[in-house]
C-alpha cells in the first residue's frame, strides 16, 4: 500500500503484557471474549494510509501489505501513544469540577480545558489527574487484515465522513466535478467539518472543494 490508498481493515489490538483487548472491529470475535457492545457498530474501519488514521507504528506495517494479506504487528510505544508522562498527572482545584456539576473520583473519566484524563486521587480541594493517553507507555499488539481497497470519489468522500463521524446515516452526498456537497441532518462541531474537508481536499485527487449545506426538518 501507498500514501494516498484509501483501504478498510478489520483488527484485533490488544494489551501485549496484559492481552487485554482495547479495540476491535470483529462482533464474535467481541461476543466470545464478553465484551461485545450492541451499541457499538462492528465493521472494518476505513484508513487512508498516510494521513495518520492509526498509530504510526501500524500504519507503517499496513505500507508493507498487500489486499487480503493477514499479519500481526506489534508496535513499541514510541510507534503508537507514547512513553507515559509525569508532567502531564496535573493537580486540579475541585472547584473546576464543581463548575461541570461534578463529584470527582477515582477513575473518573474526565475532561478539563478539552483535555481528557482520568482521576487519580482525591484530596480535599485537589484532584490528582493524569492526562496521558490510557495507552501510553504501552506496547500493543494488532492481528490486521486488509479487507477492501476503495477506489471510488463517492465511496472515498463516504470513507471520510465514517472515519470522522461513525454514524453517517444522516448525511447525504452529491459531487458536482470538484465540489463535494455534504447535506447533514444533525449538527457537527465546526473544527470536525474542517478536518473532514482538509482530508478530502487531500486525499481525494478531484475533490477541491467541500460545501456542508445543514438541514432541519420537524
Amino acid at each position: 500500500m501507498e500514501d494516498g490508498d484509501f483501504i478498510r481493515i478489520d483488527y484485533i489490538g490488544r494489551v501485549s503484557e496484559s492481552r487485554e483487548i482495547f479495540d476491535l472491529t470483529k462482533e464474535d470475535v467481541a461476543k466470545k471474549e464478553g465484551i461485545f457492545n450492541p451499541d457499538f457498530k462492528y465493521a472494518p474501519v476505513p484508513v487512508v494510509i498516510g494521513g495518520n488514521f492509526v498509530v504510526k507504528g501500524l500504519e507503517d506495517e499496513l505500507k508493507k501489505m498487500k489486499l487480503g494479506e493477514k499479519k500481526k504487528i506489534v508496535v513499541k510505544p514510541e510507534e503508537a501513544f507514547g512513553e507515559r508522562r509525569p508532567e502531564f498527572i496535573k493537580l486540579v482545584s475541585r472547584a473546576e469540577f464543581k463548575k461541570q456539576d461534578l463529584d470527582p473520583y477515582p477513575g473518573m473519566p474526565v475532561n478539563i480545558n478539552r483535555l481528557a484524563g482520568r482521576v487519580l486521587s482525591v484530596s480535599g480541594g485537589r484532584v490528582r489527574v493524569d492526562f496521558n493517553h490510557p495507552l501510553a507507555g504501552k506496547t500493543l499488539e494488532y492481528e490486521v487484515e486488509i479487507k477492501e481497497k476503495i477506489t471510488t470519489d463517492l465511496d472515498k468522500v463516504k470513507a471520510i465522513l465514517e472515519f470522522f463521524m461513525k454514524d453517517d446515516k444522516n448525511v447525504e452526498i452529491e459531487i458536482k466535478e470538484t465540489i463535494a456537497e455534504i447535506k447533514m441532518k444533525k449538527d457537527v462541531l465546526r473544527r470536525t467539518k474542517r478536518a473532514i474537508a482538509e482530508n478530502m481536499m487531500k486525499w481525494i485527487k478531484h475533490i477541491k472543494t467541500v460545501r456542508f449545506l445543514d438541514e432541519f426538518t420537524q
